[in-house]
């Protein structure tokens, strides 16, 4: 990892929190501010981590890149993308215009800590297993440094990927070291009319077999599938298969909304969402995201769902009390995260078993004491 000791910025940051710890202020860490809406209500003063801004350095012959945190995700990936390299597992860009997002546009540490991954999800893997590295500035005004910018490189536990998903309650991602992929070289999809019984049985299969399977998604009566790699294997896939090849710029449209959350499944579930509180309704509708097995079948909940991932990632627009989300994702092996919602008093992510809660408020108190950052963030009690 890149120095970042002695940076300017990074020093404002580390006497904002040792200010903050002296006086017990809590700290809401911002970047692009695209994903306030995300997990528990943020609570605090702002922190901006904007000024840490920059890539330290890029090695595309090596696949990787270390980048500052504040840095927008959206310069990061032009970056790459003139060397002909991505982030893999495509992470919503939140505050692109039309996205359920905010204005500004995520940034690199927003990305990591919230541990969001795109329709290519299944098939590369999600943020922690790009997180080579990471530097930290914890609850109590100290930077850290973990890992490194190779794969092999962690000797007891994985700090740097566990970043992933923290939402901030271990500190502020200062600095990470990513791994990047080419692009790759061929990409067709296909269309399949089935319903979502018949679709998840068809990705199972499919999936138990040597092709070059990159992302699906069912919604109302129709299964996309998106073939990419090499040339040859992508036209091997797609005569074996069948189905309807899709007009290349119509399917580049579609996934960067479902990657983005800017399609037409999204932008209805918004609207459900938001209409009770802009008719003075009690808060009804809520966005579920629901993670279960590939071969779970599909879920006896009312409401509009959206199936991603090979059937391990499943959207539910519905009213039905949160209870009865969890219990039927329970019961099929999986758990329900309260993804949008005016109402949040049911808790955003599933309740922690009693070993989980320990492991997790040790962590937080490892590395935040004080709860400095983002109190309740992830769990109201922690």
């Amino acid at each position: 990892m890149t120095d970042v000791a002695g940076d300017p910025a990074l020093e404002r940051l580390i006497d904002q929190v040792r200010a903050a710890r002296a006086d017990g202020t809590v700290l809401d860490i911002r970047g692009g501010g695209t994903k306030a809406w995300y997990g528990e209500a943020p609570q605090g003063v702002p922190l901006d981590v904007t000024g840490l801004r920059g890539i330290s350095s890029y090695e595309p012959t090596e696949l990787v890149v270390t980048v500052r945190a504040g840095t927008p995700l959206a310069e990061l990936e032009a970056a790459l993308a003139e060397k002909g390299q991505c982030l893999p597992f495509e992470p919503p860009r939140f505050g692109a215009a039309g996205s359920m997002g905010g204005t500004v546009g995520g940034t690199v540490g927003g990305m990591v800590a919230a541990g969001l991954a795109g329709p290519a999800r299944a098939a590369v893997g999600g943020v922690r297993d790009y997180v080579l590295g990471a530097t930290l500035l914890n609850g109590r005004a100290e930077v850290l440094s973990f890992g490194g910018q190779v794969m092999k490189n962690v000797a007891g536990y994985d700090v740097a990927r566990l970043l992933a998903g923290s939402l901030g309650t271990l500190g502020v991602i200062c600095e990470v070291s990513l791994k990047v992929l080419p692009v790759p070289v061929a990409r067709t999809t296909l269309r399949f009319d089935v319903n979502q019984a018949d679709a998840l049985r068809m990705l199972n299969t499919w999936g138990g077999q040597p092709l070059p399977l990159s992302a699906s998604a069912w919604w109302q009566g129709v299964l996309v599938l998106r073939l990419a790699g090499a040339a040859a294997a992508v036209d091997a896939a797609v005569a074996r298969l069948g189905g309807e090849v899709v007009d290349p710029a119509m399917a580049d449209a579609f996934w960067t909304g479902l990657r983005d959350q800017s399609d037409e499944f999204f932008i209805e579930a918004g609207k459900r969402v938001d209409h009770s509180v802009e008719h003075g309704e009690t808060p009804g509708a809520a966005l579920w995201r629901l993670s279960v097995p590939s071969v779970a079948p599909p879920l006896a909940l009312e409401g509009d769902t959206l199936v991603e991932w090979g059937g391990a990632q499943r959207w539910l627009v519905c009213n039905a009390p949160a209870a009865q989300v969890r219990a039927a994702a329970a019961a099929a092996g999986g758990h329900a995260t309260l993804f949008r919602a005016q109402d949040k008093s049911p808790g955003v992510f599933a309740p922690l078993s009693t070993p989980l809660a320990r492991i997790q408020r040790d962590l937080q108190t490892a590395f935040d004491p004080d709860r400095v950052f983002h109190r309740g963030r992830l769990y109201p009690d922690f």
